[in-house]
């Protein structure tokens, strides 16, 4: 009977060292793709790709202005052919 306790410890003992090589290893393998992923060109390019922040900025303001401007040059005359337009649409009916 104690042969068969050593043998069921002994197997435990197996068991728990296999466990504990084996979440090693799986750390030491997210690590390492971890690193290697961080170090990739494409992580790197992503981490240069800041953006032109004020670029953009001028671009909005700019386009803002243009419709703006536009819009009130040709408010009368858009108002005139809406108005046109929903008065053809009712004569329709």
């Amino acid at each position: 009977m104690n042969k068969n306790r050593e043998k069921k410890k002994m197997s435990n003992e197996i068991i728990e060292n296999a466990s504990i090589k084996v979440a090693l290893n799986l750390f030491r393998a997210k690590e390492f793709t971890k690193k290697k992923f961080i170090n990739s060109n494409l992580v790197s390019e992503f981490r240069d790709e800041r953006g032109d922040v004020p670029g953009w900025v001028l671009v909005v303001l700019m386009t803002t202005g243009l419709v703006t401007a536009i819009w009130t040059i040709a408010s009368p005359r858009l108002s005139a052919i809406l108005k046109n337009s929903l008065d053809s649409m009712n004569g329709i009916r």
